[in-house]
Protein backbone atom coordinates (compact mmCIF):
# COMPACT_ATOMS: atom_id res chain seq x y z
CA UNK A 1 0.00 0.00 0.00
CA UNK A 2 1.19 3.49 -0.90
CA UNK A 3 -0.96 5.72 1.26
CA UNK A 4 -1.37 9.32 2.27
CA UNK A 5 -2.94 10.99 5.29
CA UNK A 6 -4.90 14.21 4.83
CA UNK A 7 -5.78 16.42 7.79
CA UNK A 8 -9.21 18.08 7.89
CA UNK A 9 -7.74 21.23 9.37
CA UNK A 10 -8.36 22.26 5.78
CA UNK A 11 -11.88 22.87 4.46
CA UNK A 12 -13.54 19.64 3.41
CA UNK A 13 -13.62 20.64 -0.26
CA UNK A 14 -9.84 21.09 -0.22
CA UNK A 15 -9.36 17.69 1.41
CA UNK A 16 -11.44 16.14 -1.38
CA UNK A 17 -9.40 17.93 -4.04
CA UNK A 18 -6.16 16.68 -2.48
CA UNK A 19 -7.58 13.15 -2.40
CA UNK A 20 -8.22 13.37 -6.12
CA UNK A 21 -4.69 14.68 -6.69
CA UNK A 22 -3.31 11.79 -4.63
CA UNK A 23 -5.22 9.20 -6.65
CA UNK A 24 -4.05 10.71 -9.93
CA UNK A 25 -0.46 10.77 -8.62
CA UNK A 26 -0.58 7.03 -7.94
CA UNK A 27 -1.48 6.67 -4.27
CA UNK A 28 -3.84 3.83 -3.48
CA UNK A 29 -5.12 4.79 -0.02
CA UNK A 30 -6.27 8.06 1.55
CA UNK A 31 -6.66 8.34 5.32
CA UNK A 32 -8.07 11.30 7.25
CA UNK A 33 -6.76 12.16 10.70
CA UNK A 34 -9.26 12.27 13.54
CA UNK A 35 -9.12 15.05 16.13
CA UNK A 36 -12.07 16.87 17.63
CA UNK A 37 -10.52 20.27 16.85
CA UNK A 38 -10.45 19.64 13.10
CA UNK A 39 -13.36 19.17 10.72
CA UNK A 40 -15.27 15.90 10.82
CA UNK A 41 -13.10 13.20 9.19
CA UNK A 42 -16.02 11.13 7.94
CA UNK A 43 -17.56 14.09 6.12
CA UNK A 44 -14.16 14.71 4.55
CA UNK A 45 -13.73 11.05 3.63
CA UNK A 46 -17.19 10.96 2.04
CA UNK A 47 -16.13 13.84 -0.20
CA UNK A 48 -12.83 12.12 -0.99
CA UNK A 49 -14.75 8.98 -1.93
CA UNK A 50 -16.99 10.99 -4.25
CA UNK A 51 -13.99 12.66 -5.89
CA UNK A 52 -12.10 9.39 -6.50
CA UNK A 53 -12.65 5.96 -8.00
CA UNK A 54 -9.99 3.55 -6.78
CA UNK A 55 -8.29 4.68 -3.57
CA UNK A 56 -9.16 3.07 -0.27
CA UNK A 57 -10.56 5.57 2.25
CA UNK A 58 -10.67 5.50 6.02
CA UNK A 59 -9.94 7.22 9.31
CA UNK A 60 -6.26 7.32 10.12
CA UNK A 61 -6.71 6.80 12.91
CA UNK A 62 -10.00 6.92 14.79
CA UNK A 63 -10.02 6.39 18.54
CA UNK A 64 -12.64 4.47 20.53
CA UNK A 65 -13.02 7.08 23.26
CA UNK A 66 -14.59 10.19 21.77
CA UNK A 67 -17.09 8.08 19.79
CA UNK A 68 -18.84 4.95 21.06
CA UNK A 69 -17.27 1.90 19.35
CA UNK A 70 -20.59 0.68 17.95
CA UNK A 71 -21.27 4.09 16.43
CA UNK A 72 -17.74 4.10 15.01
CA UNK A 73 -18.34 0.71 13.41
CA UNK A 74 -21.45 2.09 11.72
CA UNK A 75 -19.64 5.21 10.51
CA UNK A 76 -16.94 3.12 8.86
CA UNK A 77 -19.51 0.75 7.36
CA UNK A 78 -21.38 3.72 5.90
CA UNK A 79 -18.15 5.03 4.41
CA UNK A 80 -17.50 1.61 2.90
CA UNK A 81 -20.97 1.63 1.35
CA UNK A 82 -20.73 5.10 -0.20
CA UNK A 83 -17.26 4.33 -1.56
CA UNK A 84 -18.39 1.05 -3.20
CA UNK A 85 -16.34 -1.18 -0.92
CA UNK A 86 -13.23 0.98 -0.52
CA UNK A 87 -13.55 1.53 3.24
CA UNK A 88 -10.82 0.71 5.75
CA UNK A 89 -10.80 1.16 9.52
CA UNK A 90 -7.71 2.74 11.01
CA UNK A 91 -8.08 2.42 14.78
CA UNK A 92 -5.78 3.45 17.61
CA UNK A 93 -5.71 4.70 21.18
CA UNK A 94 -5.84 8.37 20.19
CA UNK A 95 -3.69 11.34 21.09
CA UNK A 96 -3.46 11.67 24.87
CA UNK A 97 -3.00 15.44 24.92
CA UNK A 98 -5.99 16.07 22.63
CA UNK A 99 -8.29 13.66 24.46
CA UNK A 100 -7.40 15.29 27.75
CA UNK A 101 -9.11 18.46 26.47
CA UNK A 102 -12.34 16.44 26.50
CA UNK A 103 -11.77 15.10 29.99
CA UNK A 104 -11.13 11.64 28.53
CA UNK A 105 -8.78 9.22 30.24
CA UNK A 106 -7.30 6.59 27.92
CA UNK A 107 -8.23 3.70 30.20
CA UNK A 108 -6.82 0.30 29.12
CA UNK A 109 -6.01 1.42 25.56
CA UNK A 110 -4.94 -1.96 24.20
CA UNK A 111 -8.11 -3.71 25.41
CA UNK A 112 -10.25 -0.82 24.22
CA UNK A 113 -8.79 -0.89 20.71
CA UNK A 114 -8.98 -4.69 20.43
CA UNK A 115 -12.53 -4.90 21.75
CA UNK A 116 -13.59 -2.06 19.45
CA UNK A 117 -12.55 -3.67 16.20
CA UNK A 118 -13.60 -7.18 17.24
CA UNK A 119 -17.09 -5.88 18.02
CA UNK A 120 -17.06 -3.94 14.74
CA UNK A 121 -16.22 -7.11 12.82
CA UNK A 122 -19.11 -8.94 14.50
CA UNK A 123 -21.48 -6.10 13.60
CA UNK A 124 -20.24 -6.05 10.00
CA UNK A 125 -20.88 -9.80 9.85
CA UNK A 126 -24.55 -9.16 10.65
CA UNK A 127 -24.42 -10.27 14.27
CA UNK A 128 -26.17 -8.66 17.21
CA UNK A 129 -23.72 -7.86 19.97
CA UNK A 130 -23.80 -7.94 23.74
CA UNK A 131 -20.55 -6.66 25.16
CA UNK A 132 -19.46 -5.70 28.66
CA UNK A 133 -15.76 -4.83 28.77
CA UNK A 134 -14.03 -1.49 28.35
CA UNK A 135 -17.37 -0.33 26.92
CA UNK A 136 -20.93 -1.63 27.01
CA UNK A 137 -23.19 -2.65 24.13
CA UNK A 138 -26.55 -4.35 24.66
CA UNK A 139 -28.25 -6.17 21.80
CA UNK A 140 -26.56 -3.80 19.35
CA UNK A 141 -26.80 -4.38 15.63
CA UNK A 142 -26.76 -2.60 12.29
CA UNK A 143 -29.91 -2.28 10.17
CA UNK A 144 -27.93 -2.83 6.99
CA UNK A 145 -25.37 -5.34 5.76
CA UNK A 146 -21.82 -4.03 5.26
CA UNK A 147 -19.08 -5.82 3.41
CA UNK A 148 -15.93 -7.13 5.10
CA UNK A 149 -13.71 -4.16 5.94
CA UNK A 150 -9.95 -4.33 6.59
CA UNK A 151 -8.68 -3.16 9.98
CA UNK A 152 -5.36 -1.37 10.50
CA UNK A 153 -4.21 -0.73 14.06
CA UNK A 154 -2.27 2.45 14.75
CA UNK A 155 0.53 1.41 17.09
CA UNK A 156 3.83 2.44 18.58
CA UNK A 157 4.30 0.54 21.85
CA UNK A 158 5.33 -3.13 22.04
CA UNK A 159 2.04 -4.52 23.33
CA UNK A 160 -0.14 -2.76 20.72
CA UNK A 161 2.26 -3.86 17.98
CA UNK A 162 2.08 -7.49 19.10
CA UNK A 163 -1.69 -7.32 19.32
CA UNK A 164 -1.89 -5.97 15.77
CA UNK A 165 0.34 -8.78 14.54
CA UNK A 166 -1.96 -11.30 16.17
CA UNK A 167 -5.38 -9.90 15.30
CA UNK A 168 -5.40 -7.18 12.60
CA UNK A 169 -5.17 -6.99 8.82
CA UNK A 170 -2.49 -4.35 9.08
CA UNK A 171 -0.59 -2.10 11.44
CA UNK A 172 0.10 1.60 10.99
CA UNK A 173 3.39 1.98 12.82
CA UNK A 174 3.67 5.50 14.19
CA UNK A 175 7.31 5.92 13.25
CA UNK A 176 9.49 7.45 10.57
CA UNK A 177 13.00 6.22 11.35
CA UNK A 178 14.49 2.86 10.30
CA UNK A 179 15.62 2.09 13.87
CA UNK A 180 12.09 2.44 15.20
CA UNK A 181 10.59 0.53 12.30
CA UNK A 182 13.05 -2.35 12.58
CA UNK A 183 12.23 -2.67 16.28
CA UNK A 184 8.49 -2.42 15.56
CA UNK A 185 8.66 -5.08 12.85
CA UNK A 186 10.14 -7.50 15.37
CA UNK A 187 7.31 -6.82 17.83
CA UNK A 188 4.68 -7.36 15.11
CA UNK A 189 6.39 -10.65 14.18
CA UNK A 190 6.09 -11.78 17.80
CA UNK A 191 2.34 -11.28 17.54
CA UNK A 192 2.21 -12.99 14.16
CA UNK A 193 3.66 -16.12 15.77
CA UNK A 194 0.33 -16.50 17.56
CA UNK A 195 -1.86 -15.14 14.76
CA UNK A 196 -5.55 -15.98 15.16
CA UNK A 197 -6.89 -14.63 11.85
CA UNK A 198 -6.23 -15.63 8.26
CA UNK A 199 -3.73 -13.85 6.04
CA UNK A 200 -0.53 -11.94 6.60
CA UNK A 201 -0.41 -8.60 8.39
CA UNK A 202 0.53 -5.57 6.29
CA UNK A 203 3.17 -3.63 8.24
CA UNK A 204 2.97 0.01 7.21
CA UNK A 205 5.09 2.94 8.32
CA UNK A 206 2.69 5.73 9.27
CA UNK A 207 5.36 8.37 8.91
CA UNK A 208 5.21 12.11 9.30
CA UNK A 209 6.50 13.40 5.96
CA UNK A 210 7.28 16.91 4.72
CA UNK A 211 8.65 17.61 1.27
CA UNK A 212 9.35 20.77 -0.71
CA UNK A 213 11.87 21.95 -3.24
CA UNK A 214 13.26 24.08 -0.39
CA UNK A 215 14.53 21.63 2.25
CA UNK A 216 14.53 24.24 5.03
CA UNK A 217 10.88 25.07 4.37
CA UNK A 218 10.01 21.37 4.47
CA UNK A 219 11.75 20.92 7.83
CA UNK A 220 10.04 23.99 9.27
CA UNK A 221 6.63 22.65 8.21
CA UNK A 222 7.39 19.40 10.02
CA UNK A 223 7.71 21.05 13.44
CA UNK A 224 4.02 20.92 14.46
CA UNK A 225 3.45 17.16 13.94
CA UNK A 226 6.88 16.34 15.35
CA UNK A 227 5.95 18.28 18.50
CA UNK A 228 2.89 16.06 18.99
CA UNK A 229 4.92 12.92 18.27
CA UNK A 230 7.70 13.86 20.69
CA UNK A 231 5.21 14.79 23.40
CA UNK A 232 3.53 11.39 23.16
CA UNK A 233 6.64 9.24 22.70
CA UNK A 234 7.64 6.71 25.35
CA UNK A 235 10.94 7.21 27.15
CA UNK A 236 12.68 4.28 25.35
CA UNK A 237 11.76 5.87 22.01
CA UNK A 238 13.10 9.24 23.10
CA UNK A 239 16.29 7.60 24.36
CA UNK A 240 16.72 5.73 21.07
CA UNK A 241 17.10 9.08 19.30
CA UNK A 242 18.93 11.00 22.01
CA UNK A 243 15.92 13.23 22.71
CA UNK A 244 15.72 14.96 26.08
CA UNK A 245 12.66 13.54 27.85
CA UNK A 246 12.27 16.69 29.94
CA UNK A 247 12.13 18.76 26.74
CA UNK A 248 9.49 16.38 25.32
CA UNK A 249 7.46 16.66 28.54
CA UNK A 250 7.61 20.46 28.32
CA UNK A 251 6.33 20.31 24.74
CA UNK A 252 3.40 18.17 25.90
CA UNK A 253 2.53 20.68 28.61
CA UNK A 254 2.54 23.51 26.08
CA UNK A 255 0.26 21.57 23.75
CA UNK A 256 -2.21 20.71 26.52
CA UNK A 257 -2.39 24.37 27.54
CA UNK A 258 -2.98 25.48 23.94
CA UNK A 259 0.40 27.22 23.59
CA UNK A 260 1.07 25.60 20.25
CA UNK A 261 3.61 28.06 18.84
CA UNK A 262 5.69 27.76 22.00
CA UNK A 263 5.52 23.97 21.74
CA UNK A 264 6.63 23.98 18.12
CA UNK A 265 9.54 26.29 18.93
CA UNK A 266 10.83 23.69 21.41
CA UNK A 267 11.26 21.03 18.71
CA UNK A 268 14.93 20.12 18.33
CA UNK A 269 16.99 18.88 15.39
CA UNK A 270 17.18 15.46 17.07
CA UNK A 271 13.38 15.31 17.15
CA UNK A 272 13.13 16.26 13.48
CA UNK A 273 15.67 13.61 12.54
CA UNK A 274 14.05 10.89 14.61
CA UNK A 275 10.36 11.58 14.15
CA UNK A 276 9.81 12.65 10.55
CA UNK A 277 10.93 12.24 6.97
CA UNK A 278 11.63 15.71 5.63
CA UNK A 279 13.61 17.68 3.12
CA UNK A 280 13.78 18.20 -0.62
CA UNK A 281 12.59 15.42 -2.96
CA UNK A 282 15.98 13.73 -3.14
CA UNK A 283 16.38 13.73 0.64
CA UNK A 284 12.88 12.34 1.12
CA UNK A 285 13.41 9.62 -1.50
CA UNK A 286 16.58 8.51 0.27
CA UNK A 287 14.79 8.37 3.63
CA UNK A 288 11.83 6.49 2.14
CA UNK A 289 14.19 3.93 0.63
CA UNK A 290 15.73 3.30 4.05
CA UNK A 291 12.28 2.94 5.60
CA UNK A 292 11.20 0.53 2.86
CA UNK A 293 13.76 -2.01 4.04
CA UNK A 294 11.69 -2.62 7.18
CA UNK A 295 8.02 -2.38 6.14
CA UNK A 296 5.58 -3.61 3.52
CA UNK A 297 3.84 -0.27 2.98
CA UNK A 298 4.21 3.43 3.70
CA UNK A 299 1.54 5.98 4.56
CA UNK A 300 2.81 9.54 4.28
CA UNK A 301 1.29 11.50 7.13
CA UNK A 302 0.94 15.15 8.04
CA UNK A 303 2.15 17.75 7.28
CA UNK A 304 3.17 16.56 3.75
CA UNK A 305 4.83 19.95 3.13
CA UNK A 306 4.38 23.73 3.20
CA UNK A 307 2.36 23.49 -0.04
CA UNK A 308 0.22 20.37 0.27
CA UNK A 309 -0.91 20.12 -3.36
CA UNK A 310 2.67 20.42 -4.60
CA UNK A 311 3.83 18.06 -1.87
CA UNK A 312 1.47 15.28 -2.98
CA UNK A 313 3.00 15.22 -6.45
CA UNK A 314 6.56 15.60 -5.11
CA UNK A 315 5.88 12.71 -2.74
CA UNK A 316 4.62 10.47 -5.51
CA UNK A 317 7.84 11.07 -7.43
CA UNK A 318 9.90 10.43 -4.27
CA UNK A 319 8.05 7.16 -3.71
CA UNK A 320 8.85 6.15 -7.29
CA UNK A 321 12.52 7.04 -6.87
CA UNK A 322 12.68 5.11 -3.60
CA UNK A 323 10.94 2.06 -5.05
CA UNK A 324 8.37 1.86 -2.27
Amino acid sequence: MRGIELTPELPVAEVADLGAVAEKAGFDAVFASCHYNNRDPFVALDRVAAATETVSVGPGVANPYDTHPVKLASQVATLDEVSDGRGVLGIGAGDRSTLSNLGVERDRPLRRVLETFKVAQDLWAGERVDHDGTFVARDAGLNYEPEEIPVYVGAQGPHMLRMAGKHADGVLVNASHPRDLSWARERVAEGEADRVVAGDVDVAAFASVSVAEDAAAALDAARPPVAFIAAGAATPVLDRHGVDSERAREIGEKIESGAFSAAFDLVTDAMLEGFCIAGDPGMVASQLEAVGDHVDSVVAGSPLGPDRAAAVELLAAAFDDAGV
